[in-house]
């Protein structure tokens, strides 16, 4: 199980910057970078060897990505571009729960 750990620390540790940012792109005279919001999560198993039983239980991981825009340059300026409906689908559940949670912080406050 070690060996796996580290193989996906690896593989995932030469991914830096470059999950978020894509390639560049040449579109009519104009170059798009790519950005994105990347995320990761692993879980690991074990095992029971003992006399009566020899168990063990495996385990998974997963990934996501959200496009939130693309940097563009075109005619030696550069401005960042964003994806609103990415922005949207993270944004509005996001200002849901931080609203319900200034709220109980308030009123605990309050006592």
């Amino acid at each position: 199980m070690a060996n796996i750990a580290k193989e996906l620390a690896d593989t995932l540790s030469d991914g830096g910057v470059k999950v978020a940012y894509g390639d560049p792109i040449e579109v009519d005279g104009a170059t798009i970078v790519p950005v994105a919001f990347a995320s990761y999560g692993f879980g690991a198993g074990e095992g029971v060897n003992d006399d009566e039983h020899n168990e063990g239980s495996g385990g998974g991981g997963g990934g996501m990505s959200v496009p939130v825009g693309a940097y563009i340059t075109r005619n030696g300026k550069t401005r960042f571009e964003p994806n609103p409906v990415a922005l949207l689908a993270v944004g509005v559940p996001f200002t849901f729960f931080a609203g319900r949670a200034i709220a109980r912080i308030v009123k605990a406050l309050k006592g």
